[in-house]
């Protein structure tokens, strides 16, 4: 059998995570405590007590989901029969996944880890005028042809960023080109011009 990792990227954060993990499994205990070591903010604490608001800012989601990530995986080897579990044929991961699947595949250690997606979190939140949106039941083709006219209309720019599965797309740029992509793909949609 072949095994796979595949680590979740932002957004699937929530308040309490590995909470539990880190009370019942001292190699988990030991990631997160190296992670609140290597920042200067408690990701532990973020992870298990939020508040929501300051655990979903974008510098701070992402150095949590990466280290419950690595807890979760130095937990499994942890309790896996003679302490080892069944490496991976493959790692991989969603957007700041990557970092995680980076650290699962031995890229890159933990600490190097946890700086560079708390400054690649930090740079995100300093952008001044972006956003994303998901667009569903879209193809690609259709979807990037209305984000080159609301670009050209808007003076922004604004591109399919991820291409997440069929029918679900990423979009980026400036607030306001993303927007205007967005109420043209709900024209279409309510006008049955695609699916």
């Amino acid at each position: 059998m072949t095994v796979a990792w595949v680590f979740p990227g932002q957004g699937s954060q929530i308040v309490g995570m590995g909470r539990d993990l880190y009370w019942q499994v001292p190699a988990a205990r030991d990631v997160f405590d190296e992670a609140d070591a290597v920042l200067d903010v408690s990701v532990s604490r973020l992870c298990f007590e939020g508040p929501e608001a300051d655990l979903t800012a974008t510098e701070n989601a992402q150095p949590a989901l990466l280290t419950l990530s690595v807890a979760l995986l130095r937990a499994m080897d942890a309790l896996s029969p003679g302490g080892r579990m069944r490496r991976p044929y493959l790692v991989a991961g969603h957007s700041l996944g990557e970092y995680s699947a980076l650290v699962a595949g031995g890229a890159i250690d933990l600490e190097t880890a946890v700086r560079m997606v708390r400054r690649r979190g930090e740079l995100m939140a300093q952008a001044q005028d972006g956003t994303m949106a998901a667009v569903v039941g879209l193809n690609a083709e259709i979807l990037e042809q209305i984000c080159a006219e609301a670009a050209t209309d808007s003076g922004d720019a604004v591109v399919v960023a991820n291409y997440n599965a069929p029918g679900q797309l990423v979009i980026s740029g400036a607030t306001a080109a993303v927007e205007l992509v967005c109420k043209l793909a709900r024209s279409l949609a309510q006008n049955g011009l695609f699916r």
